[in-house]
């Protein structure tokens, strides 16, 4: 039996693979692994059929069972998780305690991991019976691969076959290097990551948490609580109404997100995820009236979110003629709001009233986003106008309450979809362009929303202005006042137009882009 003796240097170039551990539910290419890894003087241990599959090209193998001493057991549910397994992978190769354990308990450490996983996800999408997906769960496998992955500094790790050619390579010029083993290591815990959350979503499907319908009715889709429940993850939505779908959920999401990032009480109104109304006020029936007078047109069939307890004054607002909601969301709601809203419009017995006991409470976390084969991960913008330095550019000065529509505006183009300009007027949002190409555009767009509101209203922009065009067509239309995060090449000659234009310009140095 191979035990370790002496500490291996971990400043060594490359650390050779004295016993390899192979176990893969997909046979291609690790006959010829194991045919390397032979030559070079490797133990090979494996299990089942990978161990045939070693053993019919000629290749020695030692079945697990055998090493460990213990028997497969349970239909093959036990047979890796054991401590001459584990303890050989994720014991330290540097620490002489480590290794006076692995002596004193016949553990021979492993240099080497090859397993892929059962095919779980492959199982769901053909519509497997409910037991056959049950075994699909692998347990060994993503034991191993974190055990082995956590010890990158000494064992290298294998869970997809397009690594092996490297590896043999590596192992033909005497064995791995550190930066190769952290990179696989990486591999492992995103593909265990993502191997857990289809079996997570599975079990949540199996227990009732999908949604009417995804963007579209034709495409099924479900809603996944963090497993720690926090913002949306911990909301209750109320009896009554129907359920919601994949859109209501992004839609509350950002009218939630942009409401948090307001003074209490406000009240933001959302279309497609961008806010087409909001705004501060005394009251949050104060708040919740010109937030839909902001564009009562597109506000018709929108979801709201307000961050005070919506009251019977503002259900008794939404139940009165013109309006028509889909969901609101508040951190409470009166009984006789519930009621009013139930028993009262049409569209009542149908809105969703959707309880968050988490506003006020900044976005922290990580936003992950699926692309084709991939993920994009960031993190969060924890940051809004109103935590900005306004910086005044030109010479034209900020005058009485331009401050705070200045910083409201700035807040909701951190929401708009960029392109972003919003125009703001006494503490409402009157005309927003999102999501064009040309940042004029999106000015144009939001001055024709506000119509003869821009006059004397702010303007706020999710980026700089690359040239002088945007906020002459914004001073154009009787804007007096622009705050955009600065940073262009072209800054001095933006801000001298404005100047020009009698426009205070102000800076905030903070880029708010949504894509």
């Amino acid at each position: 039996m191979k035990t370790a003796t002496q500490p291996i240097e971990m400043t060594e170039a490359r650390i050779p693979v004295r016993r390899a551990l192979l176990s893969v539910f997909y046979k291609e290419g690790v006959a010829e692994l194991a045919q390397v890894l032979h030559e070079q003087g490797a133990e090979i241990l494996s299990t089942g059929g990978t161990m045939r599959a070693i053993a019919d090209a000629g290749i020695p193998v030692v079945e697990v069972a055998e090493y460990t001493g213990f028997p497969e057991m349970m239909d093959g549910r036990v047979k890796t998780l054991h401590p001459k397994i584990h303890g050989g992978l994720l014991a330290r190769r540097d620490d002489p305690a480590h290794l006076q354990s692995m002596e004193a308990h016949d553990i021979g450490p492993i240099d080497l991991v090859c397993v892929n996983l059962y095919p779980f996800e492959e199982t769901v999408a053909a519509g497997g019976a409910r037991s056959e997906i049950i075994e699909k769960i692998d347990i060994g496998g993503p034991s191993m691969l974190r055990s082995a992955a956590k010890n990158y500094d000494s064992v290298a790790v294998l869970c997809d076959s397009v690594d092996y050619a490297g590896i043999i390579e590596a192992l033909k010029q005497g064995g791995t290097t550190l930066e190769q083993r952290k990179s696989l290591a990486a591999k492992v815990f995103a593909r265990t990551g993502e191997y857990d959350q289809a079996i997570s979503q599975w079990f949540q499907r199996e227990s009732g948490a999908g949604l009417r319908y995804g963007e579209n009715p034709h495409q099924p889709a479900a809603f996944y609580p963090d497993a720690k429940r926090f913002g949306l993850g911990s909301a209750e939505v109320l009896p009554g109404g129907k359920g919601l779908s994949y859109n209501n959920w992004l839609d509350m999401d950002g009218a939630v997100s942009a409401v948090n990032d307001l003074p209490i009480p406000s009240a933001v109104v959302v279309k497609h995820t961008n806010p087409c109304g909001a705004a501060f006020g005394k009251t949050a029936l104060d708040a919740l009236t010109k937030g839909w007078a902001g564009d009562p047109v597109s506000a018709f069939g929108s979801v709201i979110a307000l961050n005070a307890l919506f009251d019977s004054a503002c259900a008794k607002l939404l139940a009165g003629p013109g309006h028509f909601v889909e969901v609101i969301a508040a951190p409470e709601f009166s009984e006789d709001a519930i009621h009013i809203l139930r028993t009262g419009p049409k569209w009542g017995k149908n809105v969703r009233l959707v309880c968050v006991p988490a506003f006020g409470a900044r976005r922290d976390q990580q936003e992950a986003r699926r692309i084709w084969g991939g993920t994009l991960v960031q993190e969060s913008d924890p940051l809004s106008g109103f935590d900005a330095t306004l910086t005044v550019a030109g010479k034209i000065p900020m005058v009485s309450g331009q401050e705070a529509d200045l910083r409201l505006a700035q807040t909701l183009v951190k929401h708009l979809k960029s392109n972003a300009i919003c125009l703001v007027k006494d503490g409402m949002l009157v005309g927003a362009g999102a999501g064009q190409m040309s940042r004029v555009d999106s000015s144009k767009i939001a001055i024709e929303k506000a119509g003869d509101r821009a006059k004397n209203s702010v303007a706020g922009s999710d980026a700089f202005f690359p040239f002088p065009d945007g906020p002459e067509v914004l001073a154009d239309a009787g804007v007096v006042a622009i705050c955009q995060p600065g940073g262009s090449m072209r800054d001095e000659e933006v801000t001298a137009a404005c100047d020009a234009k009698n426009v205070c310009m102000v800076h905030t140095g903070t880029r708010h882009f949504k894509h």
